[in-house]
């Protein structure tokens, strides 16, 4: 038999866990190719790729985001392969089944759950071994009747092959993000969350997981992403993974958690501020919303009091990157809900803030209650609401617009000190600066363009000069503050318009080059030459005291210049003066 098992990544970068898994599960019976695309691909060549193999069976890992690609793809494959057994698998579609087949004649199988016994039962099956009633935790029809098996006894993982010895993957493993699981299962049970039908938590072998790990290393791989739904659930297995990861990694190496911060003790976040190398971790926390009713309803136990002890204490470490996550649509959560909790974690800034939108997941508790909490939705792949009781399809169309500008502006940390400043002095609520922007951005019709950094600041710029008592002078040195920060040489393109004449620009060197120290004692012992004073350096007209903002981080109105000194490889050098 010639098997395939493939898949649609949502980018190169990504690396599919689950068809590994059954690669190792069915070796040494079975040999498999593994066939990776992107949703990107055109399906034909998806097709012709595929066709070439000459496979028997194509097996495909299905998920909200590659679905609908996936089955364009199969039922081109069918076309051109009509012989060829088609076996779908993964959290997509081992929901909804009966759904799946009678509306896809080409699919010929769907395997529930965990595959790794399965798949290979079925493939004992293909190959005349056993009667295919045999075969545990498929689905089919059988003369137009829906045929489904009762699932195998879940996998001891601490027996299971390592998904991580192919030779083919070895020259990948630098540049695509490496998945690995400690775990399985999660131990609670939010109704949006396909996580929460599994009862339980299952490890896997520590001793096996910490060879993989190396083997990555070893091998050149770079960021490796841990897909445990809670990793910290146990505090001791956390403490030896993250003891045994500080003292083994390797330089240029990331680590990537998905924890739940209410349940960490501060004497592991005082351990990793104390023991992490800066930039070896970064963390994933959900905290989804801040509305207790809200959590109640959808069955989320959340310390928010201690959430933001965590949050706030890794924060202060500097140690560690933090990635939160909200999902704006859940039950009960109106308009003015969602902002509260916008602001509420906000307010612990973090890193990273990603606004997410209910999705009503297949096989969710959620989307069973659809109609209770007045759920209207797409009923495709991602299965994004439209509305419900409390927040209407105007309200989510006007928080996308916040959603656009907060990852262009806070995510990509382009401006984080003309931010602050916006969301603390000029709107009263961090929220309030990213919707009302973000509703100018998309009336200006800006979401429909591409845009250069420098646009990105014009654009800041045009919407505050339409907003009532905003210190345009003070905001747009902060802009500039912003903006020059990010480069290590003298930028060509200056976005802003107030420049000063050649005269003032000659008057303002020859005070520099007598006296250096008109722009701080620091740069006077440098003793950069006149050449490349001119070269490396730019004067432009400045409205706040640089030196007071650096020092207290209060901004004091001072009109005069900001001096700034390129060091390549460095920060800027900056210093303000009359």
């Amino acid at each position: 038999m010639n098997i395939v098992l493939s898949t649609l990544n949502a980018k190169y970068i990504h690396t599919n866990l689950a068809i590994r898994y059954l690669k190792a599960a069915i070796q040494p019976e079975f040999v498999c190719e593994l066939a990776e695309y992107t949703i990107k691909d055109p399906a034909f060549n998806i097709v012709s790729d595929l066709f070439q193999k000459k496979p028997d069976i194509v097996g495909f890992s299905c998920y909200i985001w590659n679905i609908n690609e996936t089955i364009a793809v199969i039922r081109m494959l069918k076309t051109v392969l009509p012989n060829v057994k088609i076996v779908l698998g993964g959290p997509e579609v081992s929901y909804d089944v009966h759904d799946w087949l009678r509306k896809h004649d080409e699919i010929d199988y769907i395997i529930m759950g965990e595959g790794e016994v399965s798949f290979k039962e079925m493939l004992r099956h293909f190959n005349g071994e056993i009667e295919l009633e045999k075969v545990p935790g498929i689905c089919y029809l059988h003369d137009g009747k829906l045929k489904i098996h009762a699932q195998p006894p879940k996998v001891d993982l601490r027996e299971i092959a390592t998904p991580f010895r192919f030779e083919e993957d070895l020259p990948h493993l630098g540049k695509r993000i490496q998945y690995i699981e400690t775990s399985r299962g999660c131990p609670f049970s939010c109704q949006f969350c396909l996580s929460s039908i599994e009862v339980g938590v299952r490890y896997f072998n520590r001793e096996k997981i910490k060879e993989d790990i190396r083997y990555l290393m070893d091998n050149g791989a770079k960021t490796i992403k841990f897909v445990d739904r809670t990793f910290n659930i146990s505090r001791s297995y956390a403490m030896e993974m993250f003891q045994f990861l500080i003292d083994e990694h390797k330089p240029g190496v990331v680590f990537q958690f998905e924890i739940t911060a209410d349940i960490m003790r501060p004497e592991v976040i005082q351990f990793l501020n104390d023991n992490a190398p800066r930039g070896l971790f970064r963390f994933e926390i959900g905290v989804q919303s801040t509305n207790d009713l809200t959590n109640d309803l959808v069955k989320r136990r959340q310390n928010f009091e201690k959430l933001t002890r965590t949050v706030t204490m890794v924060k202060e470490g500097g140690k560690i990157d933090q990635h939160l996550d909200l999902i704006a649509g859940l039950p009960e959560e109106d308009y003015n809900s969602f902002r509260k909790t916008f602001n509420d974690v906000f307010a612990m800034r973090p890193e990273e803030l990603q606004l997410g939108f209910l999705k009503l997941l297949r096989g969710t508790g959620l989307r069973l209650e659809a109609e209770k909490y007045g759920y209207t939705y797409v009923d495709i792949s991602p299965y994004e609401i439209f509305s419900n009781n409390v927040l209407t399809f105007d309200d989510i169309v006007r928080i996308k617009h916040a959603e656009d500008v907060l990852e262009k502006y806070w995510n990509a940390h382009r401006m984080d000190h003309t931010i602050e400043y916006l969301v603390t002095q000029v709107f009263e609520t961090p929220f309030d600066f990213f919707q009302n922007f973000g509703t100018y951005w998309e009336t200006k019709g800006w979401s429909r363009i591409g845009h250069q950094l420098e646009d990105l600041f014009r654009r800041l710029l045009e919407f505050l000069q339409t907003v009532e008592n905003a210190n345009i002078d003070i905001i747009t040195s902060l802009m500039k503050y912003d903006f020059l920060s990010g480069q290590h040489f003298q930028p060509r393109k200056l976005w802003w318009n107030d420049r000063l004449s050649e005269n003032e620009m000659r008057d303002i060197y020859a005070r520099i080059k007598e006296k250096p120290a008109i722009v701080g004692d620091e740069f006077a012992a440098m003793n950069i030459s006149e050449r490349e004073l001119f070269k490396h350096s730019l004067v432009i007209p400045f409205h706040i005291d640089f030196q007071n903002y650096d020092e207290t981080g209060t901004v004091t109105k001072q009109t005069g210049y900001l001096f700034t000194y390129f060091r390549n490889s460095e920060a800027p050098y900056f210093y303000s003066f009359n």
